[in-house]
């Protein structure tokens, strides 16, 4: 029987209280959509043990998901992550989950089309058990990309869930009801089995690469947690070090790529590393931390009758190495071995040596890159390893770079865009708000001479070209429909503003009450952030216009 199946249980609270947010397990749903226990069954296979609460999740997915591939030879404990598809009829966007999109940052933002799965896997051996090994793996499910932080979670319940199982696990879930919701801009303390998480939720507003965790005076002292979501990117990227303007690059052209791992940690910490080298930009395409045979869009993904789509998929089965023969750039990992003082680097390989299943460490690809290799940074790294810097520092050392990098590259496309907005005194009350003007790559191209990335970059090669490919990638497409929404509600909220500053009190009643009204609608309906007390003042005029008018007619204006 399922522990949580008791009138207390989350599933009795929904049912009973529905979204109301003072609802019981509101709070845990802004956190997490389900905690599942997913265990080996002898009939069956993996199976789903518990699902708390019980919702609409591809139960059999993350079954799978859950599990170390066989080939994987994973003993003790595992911890990696997963990434799948949500059923349509739960696609629906939350009105809680908008207000937190809206100050987040784009590349922490919670999904409306995926789940997260973060996976605490434990396989130990057992003679008790028929099969030889005790098998069970603690899985929490979310829309936030929070890797660090439910990682250390895990860390946290799993070791103490293995020991007692489901009891431990409903007072958890207990607790983390009681947590404040993520807020952007806020730091927040998360008491969780007699431990309290300090984090804080980054905004958008936050400058790139700043602002840790300042810690509050509380008892018992709480353990910090510098990110929310950031990994350890040296040791995620040290056998391809000197290949790291290759991935920079095929990752920000949203490129077809495979990561093939000894494990599901290393393609899960791979990938991920991969999606967040191109932060602050959002990386639009799909994107799979640990993929298997068993995923439901394994065929869509394997097809040879139409090239490979855009996605970063992350696997382990050397079958792979056959299926995906056709496509244009992947990474094979081994464990980790030191040549020297620095980790062995992978090479750069013909894909027509992909053939065989023993297939050698490599990226396998003809991809040439567009600028050149920063070997500045890969001296620093290489002295950094002689040193004995921490993991941690050469990790900053990388982050830093690659924000840098990023940002010259994307500083001049949102120079260009800036220039496309029209003149604030070019919007008036009484008519259609002007439109931007459209992107032109022509035009754009053309500012790159005296405003391109040379003014930010050091780094030598063909920038152009490199912004040519950009422009036919689902990143571009992303960031443009991102940044022209952005600027369309700007336009809108300074358009209302003017109608509310023309509507005076000597205006006649049908004509200020009309554009109020517009306002009013508008402005809350689409969540436009318009300047602090209009909407206030605006209430007030509207109230007091409506007063004014015959009873008769202010019941017809105040009905909803």
């Amino acid at each position: 029987m399922n522990p949580f199946d008791g009138p207390g249980s989350p599933r009795a609270g929904e049912a009973e209280d529905g979204a109301d947010s003072r609802g019981p397990w509101t709070r845990f749903s802004a956190w997490l959509e389900c905690v599942c226990v997913v265990t080996f069954d002898l009939e069956l296979g993996q199976a789903i043990e518990v699902l708390f609460p019980v919702v609409c999740v591809q139960k059999t997915s993350i079954c799978y998901l859950s599990f170390p591939d066989s080939y994987s030879g994973c003993l003790g404990d595992t911890q990696f992550s997963f990434r799948l598809r949500q059923s349509v009829g739960r696609r629906a966007s939350r009105s809680r989950d908008d207000v937190y999109n809206r100050e987040a940052p784009v590349t922490l933002q919670s999904e409306t089309s995926h789940f997260f799965g973060y996976v605490y896997f434990r396989q130990v051996k057992d003679v008790s058990v028929k099969r030889g090994y005790f098998q069970k793996s603690l899985v929490l499910v979310s829309r936030l990309p929070y890797t660090h932080l439910f990682h250390s979670l895990l860390q946290i319940i799993a070791p103490e869930f293995f020991e007692k199982l489901e009891p431990c696990l409903e007072a958890v879930c207990n607790e983390i009801d009681q947590w404040p919701s993520p807020e952007p801009g806020l730091t927040v303390n998360l008491p969780v089995m007699g431990v309290v998480l300090q984090v804080r939720i980054p905004s958008k507003s936050d400058k790139p690469g700043g602002s840790p965790v300042r810690q509050t005076n509380l008892l018992p002292a709480p353990t910090l947690l510098p990110t929310i979501h950031e990994l350890d990117l040296f040791r995620c990227f040290q056998s391809v070090l000197v290949h790291l303007q290759m991935l920079w690059e095929l990752t920000l052209l949203g490129e077809p790529l495979v990561v093939m791992a000894p494990s599901p940690t290393v393609s899960s910490e791979t990938v991920l590393a991969l999606i967040g080298s191109i932060s602050p930009l959002k990386f639009c395409c799909d994107f799979r931390p640990y993929f298997t045979i068993h995923d439901s869009e394994f065929r869509e993904y394997t097809t040879r009758t139409q090239a490979p789509p855009s996605v970063v998929l992350g696997v382990t089965n050397p079958f792979f190495i056959k299926t995906f023969q056709n496509w244009p750039h992947i990474v094979r990992l081994a464990e980790v071995r030191m040549a020297g003082d620095l980790p062995k680097q992978v090479k750069v390989k013909k894909l027509s040596k992909l053939k065989t299943l023993d297939t050698k460490p490599g990226i396998y690809t003809a991809y040439k890159t567009f600028l050149h290799k920063d070997k500045i940074l890969i001296k620093r790294l290489l002295k950094g390893i002689q040193r004995k810097r921490p993991s941690e520092a050469q990790s900053a050392i990388l982050r830093r770079h690659l924000l840098e990098l990023t940002q010259s590259f994307i500083i001049p496309l949102e120079r260009y865009m800036a220039s496309l907005m029209p003149l604030q005194r070019s919007v008036t009350p009484w008519k259609t708000p002007p439109q931007i003007r459209p992107f032109s790559q022509d035009e754009f191209m053309a500012t790159l001479e005296h405003a391109g990335p040379q003014l930010t970059s050091l780094l030598k090669g063909d920038w152009m070209g490199l912004y040519r490919k950009f422009f036919r990638s689902p990143n571009f497409d992303g960031w443009y429909r991102h940044r022209h929404k952005e600027m369309t509600q700007k336009l809108e909220s300074l358009h209302l503003e003017v109608i509310c500053d023309a509507v005076s009190p000597g205006t006649p009643v049908p004509t200020k009450l009309a554009p109020g009204r517009v306002f009013q609608v508008r402005a809350r309906r689409q969540q436009l952030q318009v300047k602090d007390g209009v909407l206030d003042k605006l209430d007030v005029f509207i109230t007091s216009i409506i007063g004014s008018l015959p009873e008769d007619l202010q019941t017809v204006l105040n009905a909803p």
